[in-house]
């Protein structure tokens, strides 16, 4: 199959026409537009690297096999691929328990100056990372989306399929219990 001109990298709900179509150099352009947000999400959603990366290859493969599902009467193409990748986070956290993330068994020296700093922020680090693991996943995914990637209170509705009130609770809760996990830790 001959692919069409892609149009420019901006224009993601037309390059999502294309690849419905199945031109598949325009699907690499979203990948590329696609995969560092997402990946970004889902690291922080899930805290596990390697199963981050795993639910992204998911999703991407789901964009090109389901392509055909996307609307763009809907929303944007962003927002669906989002909640696809929500979607798969808490699907994972629900089938898979995780202990402690692996960059948590070992602390690698730093080239920072003032050792002590660094351990300081090192230990503050793992101490956040490991009161975030005790979230809920939906509270987990909407403090990753709302502080982490600065999405509105809307949009992360679209995302978790509730309202924008809804999601303001949710974030309100998931802060009093990272609060009261980060003081009851100290």
């Amino acid at each position: 199959m001959t692919s069409l001109p892609v149009p420019p990298p901006s224009s993601s709900a037309a390059l999502m026409a294309l690849v419905q179509a199945g031109d598949r150099a325009a699907f690499a352009v979203l990948v590329r537009q696609l995969e560092g947000p997402a990946l970004r999400l889902a690291d922080r959603t899930l805290q596990d690297r390697a199963g981050a990366e795993d639910v992204v290859q998911t999703a991407l493969t789901r964009l090109w096999t389901m392509a055909e599902r996307f609307d763009p009467a809907r929303g944007s193409l962003e927002g669906w691929f989002r909640r696809m990748v929500v979607n798969l986070c808490l699907d994972r956290r629900r089938s898979i328990r995780l202990v402690a993330p692996l960059e948590a068994a070992a602390d690698v020296a730093s080239s920072d100056p003032d050792p002590h700093e660094a351990a300081v922020t090192s230990e503050s680090r793992r101490h956040i990372a490991a009161a975030m693991a005790k979230l809920a996943p939906r509270q987990r995914a909407a403090l990753a989306m709302f502080h982490g990637d600065g999405l509105s209170m809307a949009e992360i509705a679209e995302v978790l399929e509730t309202s924008a009130k809804a999601v303001e609770g949710l974030l309100g809760r998931a802060r009093m219990e990272l609060r009261t996990l980060l003081d009851h830790d100290r």
